[in-house]
């Protein structure tokens, strides 16, 4: 039997997420090359939680979410007709770009903020949480992938993300980073048509990289499957209106296709053709 301290921890019988699908899946009938993955996609939390005892603002703030990112993953699954696998619950619930044995799954500090709804979880109201947002989501998106392999096909996984301009009071001079695992094969072709674009700084794993654990989804979905793969990250203040994430989703898909095209060693029309507009 739960105690009360992790029964205020967990999800009630009742609770917000039993009534909310944690998991939001995008054109799932899409043909494209691709399958799109927004691990962190909203900031809903469960009213439960009451807020994870975060003060004014923080709840929609980039340490909650990753602002804009849903929507260029939204246009990037309509430019390239590709399935889009999202994540409906904040990350400070639990971070579905992270195992359940790290501690970064559930952060009690997020930058440089306390989140007192985190500390002193029991092992059972961390499991509760592990249970209700992580598995589906990973559940999900394993078996869009196996359908897809079992009809013969080898789509590229592509995470889309986003990052706040200043961390930790230091500002970024980066404009997108094209992280990747082990396999980099996948990256080393996106970052070769990234680089030929003029007035754009875009990095080999940055703002992150493996080190940093951010690469779980990769290395769950993508590395034991084969598949090509890479994760994006790009500055949110160049995707904070409709206007932005519209030219951004466009300039990534064009980036997408040429090196899907690459790889598979004919022009990129040969492979498919980005539907912009």
């Amino acid at each position: 039997m739960r105690s009360k301290a992790s029964a205020a921890a967990g999800f009630p019988q009742a609770g917000g997420l039993l009534r909310t699908d944690p998991v939001e899946l995008v054109n799932p009938t899409g043909r494209g090359g691709f399958v799109l993955v927004c691990e962190h996609a909203g900031n809903f939390i469960p009213p439960e939680l009451r807020d994870l005892g975060l003060g004014p603002g923080l709840t929609t703030s980039h340490i909650a979410w990753d602002p804009g990112a849903l929507p260029v993953a939204r246009e990037l699954s309509r430019i390239l007709d590709a399935p889009l696998v999202a994540q409906r619950v904040s990350r400070l619930v639990y971070d579905c770009n992270r195992p359940p044995e790290s501690d970064s799954a559930i952060p009690e500090v997020s930058e440089v903020h306390a989140v007192p709804g985190n500390r002193g979880l029991s092992p059972e109201a961390r499991q509760d949480r592990v249970d209700r947002v992580y598995v589906p989501f990973h559940q999900a998106l394993a078996a869009h992938l196996d359908a897809r392999r079992a009809a013969g096909e080898e789509p590229v996984v592509v995470t889309v993300h986003s990052f706040t301009p200043v961390y930790k009071g230091v500002r970024r001079t980066l404009d997108v980073g094209i992280l990747h695992d082990m396999d980099a094969r996948f990256a080393d072709a996106v970052l070769q048509h990234a680089g030929a674009e003029p007035g754009l700084a875009v990095r080999r794993n940055e703002p992150y990289g493996p080190a940093d654990g951010v690469t779980h989804t990769l290395q769950r979905h993508a590395l034991p499957r084969g598949l090509g793969n890479v994760m994006i990250e790009v500055r949110n203040d160049l995707i904070r209106n409709g206007a932005g994430q519209r030219a951004m989703a466009a300039r990534l898909a064009g980036w997408l296709t040429a090196a899907q095209a690459d790889l598979a060693g004919g022009p990129a029309s040969s492979r498919q053709t980005p539907r912009v507009g």
